[in-house]
């Protein structure tokens, strides 16, 4: 069966609107990139903060319909219902049909992150070679972070520094699970991940299955979540949240135990350093592109 895909360019602005519309209009499918991206690994994946949205100001949108729709009629449509879009900025090819989830998952392959740590797709087997690595076994998806994304690689590259072995490890904004997972591979006693959305709770339990590590995970939403003093809490979430939840966050680090904070674009990092100096010692800060990740130590005796 062949597809029709609709493509055009947007502002972030405009992206609830036109996707209302699309679905309107009989859309079977839309997915979004970031129009800036200049590789297939960036394109995709985002880890988004709790409840929030990406952070792309240009959005490349693709909407998938049945493959008779008539092109004519939905550019007409399409700009009844969002005038100020142009219809020279609406493209359309024709898609035959094929195995999507595999087509997604064979431009991925094996990813170091750090000395130990790898993220392997499901595509990809681990062999006899690959003994001295710690692989965690995680598909690519549009929700949630694998680790594609330079926040969510700061992070695991962060993990695999740090002595971890036997420590109780908190995941706040756990979105597939992908740090929680890492930790408890890497050695941890137990995680604890923590999201507001039920369906990166679901992801982030299927993962820890697909690990073996699913015994070690405890996953809440937060308003089941009781702050508790653990030895290390991580949130690759947004700054705006970050900054928010700083109170709870000191709460939940015992004295001397650690801290990581990412997606953070550079700039907000200032604001967040003086933030949570009232609670914590030892602030660092790592950069890769635009991002940002901010580490420190709980302050009090350990």
């Amino acid at each position: 069966m062949a597809w029709l895909e609709l493509s055009l360019t947007l502002h972030a602005n405009q992206q609830d609107r036109v996707e209302l519309a699309l679905e309107d209009l009989g859309a079977l499918s839309i997915t979004l990139r970031d129009a800036d991206a200049d590789t297939p690994d960036e394109r995709a994946i985002f880890e988004p903060g709790v409840g929030e949205l990406p952070l792309w100001n240009e959005i490349v949108l693709n909407a998938l319909f049945d493959g008779a729709a008539d092109r004519s009629g939905l550019v007409h449509a399409l700009h009844e219902l969002v005038p100020e879009l142009a219809p020279e900025h609406i493209a359309f090819r024709d898609v035959e049909d094929q195995d999507w989830t595999r087509a997604w998952m064979d431009q991925f392959q094996p990813m170091p992150f750090g000395q130990r740590l790898w993220i392997y797709p499901s595509t990809v087997a681990a062999s006899a070679d690959d003994a001295d690595r710690v692989i965690v076994h995680l598909d690519p998806g549009l929700a949630f972070g694998t680790g594609t994304h330079p926040t969510t690689a700061l992070c695991l590259e962060w993990l695999d520094a740090t002595e971890i072995k036997g420590k109780t490890v908190i995941d706040f904004g756990c979105g597939s699970g992908v740090l929680a997972v890492a930790a408890l591979k890497l050695g941890a006693a137990h995680a604890i991940g923590v999201d507001n959305d039920p369906q990166a709770i679901e992801a982030s339990r299927v993962n820890a299955e697909r690990n073996g590590v699913a015994a070690g995970l405890e996953l809440h939403l937060p308003e089941d979540f009781s702050p508790r003093r653990e030895d290390i809490l991580i949130a690759n979430i947004l700054a705006g949240p970050l900054a928010d939840l700083a109170p709870l966050f000191s709460d939940c680090v015992k004295p001397g135990g650690l801290l990581a904070l990412s997606g953070i674009l550079q700039g907000q990092e200032t604001e967040l350093l003086a933030r949570y100096a009232a609670w914590f010692d030892h602030l660092q800060v790592a950069t890769r592109e635009d991002w940002v990740r901010i580490t420190g130590t709980r302050r009090g005796e350990a």
